[in-house]
């Protein structure tokens, strides 16, 4: 239901005498907004709704929340967010932005951008790319840590809050059967409650921030060449207040639910290599799922504003709810050690693999090039110098695999290791950390002919490897043939080899 007001104020918005440089406006709308797209500048407005945890329905509050809007989103889309303008009653009827009649609505004003930049559009066009996503992590890194910290006393009952949000939004619903809803709040309150101790000790380490809280594809949008975060949550400081991996869980089950995996499991990956967050790697799956809930609700909110989209929008609530049951699934932990000479394709594989391993978004990839990378404090395509590969750096390297892959595993994730692993000490260390937390092991070593490693390596451009020619010749002298680890021709396709481990590990 429109109000009288908001009626007023689409047909002022939509009027070509409002807009000197555009005769037409294109409209968007969400379940709490409408954007009107014209010419260079797009104008949201906020619906006039009272909702279990957002509250529009006075004029009043909706200027409050566009001020707020403004202020938040400025920081992270500089030159996106332009102004708030006030829609005023005007003397002899209609409305006109900031006059000096009553306030009737109010707008944040925007620089328009193309749509097809929105992530959520890319992804559906393919566009989405390995190099995009992993600058999207880092993005993400860097709002996190300048995010300021909210010590709420409690990161089980933080959560637990959500859930009371997600359990009353499902309520105002006719799409979700009641006996359904019961069992999956119960499921999402056991999964948090087995979590209970760790959100605490991270609430405690200031992992609770005031985050974007909205941050799925939709709200990402290549600018100027680079990712931006907008449209953060400035309605409801519960809802945005939360542990921070929370807020990545949005992206990563939005990627999930568009079945791009592979991407949901790089960006967990990449964002984890940059924040330094193992221990929470493991409330990924849980988190996921109670942002399914989230969106299960808000779809199902849209699909009751009727319209020729409600039954496609019923649908997609269903499929956000059946997502959060299979997201709350147990998946037993278990480690897989990929090794082999550079140039064998153990790192393309370990990418291609850890989507299908363990419980969404996948497996956390524990690699050496990485670790030793964030050991000298470089980045990752950061080359090293040859000192930062003698025998007592490399010793540490795979010290802090091993010590990496115990901590993922005894808190019941899964882990695949990916390094040379041509010393057999290191190879037997990698199998004691699957022991000591006792999860099955496989081990498979990738094995190519010489010249085949020989043109990889030569043909190598970027990435975290620093290796060449002439280590892998190094490595030919000791090159691991006399491993237990089951050996798999590395000349095939990263997809074959991927679907080979994947039949065995089932067995």
């Amino acid at each position: 239901m429109i109000t009288e007001d908001q009626t007023a104020a689409i047909e002022f918005l939509t009027s070509p005498a409002t807009h000197a440089d555009a005769a037409d406006a294109e409209l968007i709308e969400t379940h709490i907004s409408r954007v009107f797209l014209v010419g260079q500048r797009a104008f949201k407005m906020k619906r006039a709704v009272k909702l279990p945890y957002a509250d529009f329905s006075t004029p009043a509050l909706r200027l409050a929340a566009c001020e707020e809007e403004l202020e938040r989103n400025a920081q992270t889309a500089p030159g996106l967010y332009l102004a708030v303008r006030r829609l005023t009653s005007r003397n002899g009827g209609g409305l006109e932005f900031d006059g000096p009649g009553d306030l009737v609505d109010a707008v944040v004003e925007m620089r328009r951008f193309d749509q097809q930049a929105l992530l959520d559009r890319m992804a559906v066009a393919e566009n989405l790319t390995p190099g995009l996503m992993t600058e999207v992590a880092r993005m993400v890194v860097r709002f996190h840590r300048d995010a300021p910290v909210a010590h709420t006393g409690s990161g089980l009952l933080n959560l637990t809050r959500v859930l009371d949000i997600n359990l009353a939004g499902f309520r105002t619903s006719q799409v979700f059967d009641t006996v359904d809803v019961a069992a999956l709040d119960r499921l999402a309150r056991v999964a948090l409650a087995r979590h209970g101790s760790l959100l605490e000790r991270r609430e405690r380490a200031g992992k609770v921030r005031r985050c974007h809280g909205d941050l799925h594809l939709r709200n990402i949008c290549l600018l100027d060449g680079e990712p931006r975060l907008f449209d953060c949550i400035e309605f409801n400081d519960q809802i945005a207040t939360v542990d921070v991996l929370y807020d990545l869980a949005f992206l990563l089950m939005d990627l999930w639910h568009r079945g791009l995996p592979e991407f949901a499991n790089l960006v967990a990956n990449r964002y984890l290599d940059e924040a330094d967050d193992e221990d929470g790697f493991v409330l990924l799956p849980t988190l996921m799922a109670i942002r399914a809930e989230v969106r299960a609700h808000v779809t199902a909110t849209q699909a009751a504003g009727g319209g020729d989209n409600a039954q496609r929008l019923v649908e997609d609530a269903r499929s956000y709810f059946e997502l959060a049951r299979t997201l709350l699934a147990a998946v037993p932990a278990r480690l897989v050690a990929l090794g082999g000479l550079s140039g064998s394709g153990k790192t393309t594989v370990a990418e291609a693999l850890a989507a299908h391993v363990g419980a969404p978004p996948g497996a956390r990839i524990v690699e050496s090039d990485r670790i030793r990378k964030a050991l000298h404090g470089v980045p990752a395509e950061t080359p090293l110098p040859a000192r930062a590969y003698r025998p007592e750096v490399s010793e540490r390297v795979y010290a802090e695999m091993a010590w990496r892959a115990s901590l993922i595993l005894s808190e019941g994730a899964c882990v695949v290791a990916d390094a040379v692993f041509d010393r057999a000490a290191d190879r037997q260390r990698m199998e004691r950390s699957a022991i000591g937390s006792r999860v099955p092991f496989s081990g498979f070593w990738l094995e190519a002919s010489p010249e085949l490693l020989w043109q990889r390596v030569s043909d190598r451009r970027g990435g975290p490897s620093d290796a060449t020619v002439d280590i892998l010749s190094r490595q030919l002298q000791r090159d691991g043939k006399e491993t237990t680890w089951m050996k798999l021709d590395a000349a095939r396709t990263p997809a074959e080899i991927v679907a080979e481990i994947l039949r065995i590990c089932r067995r």
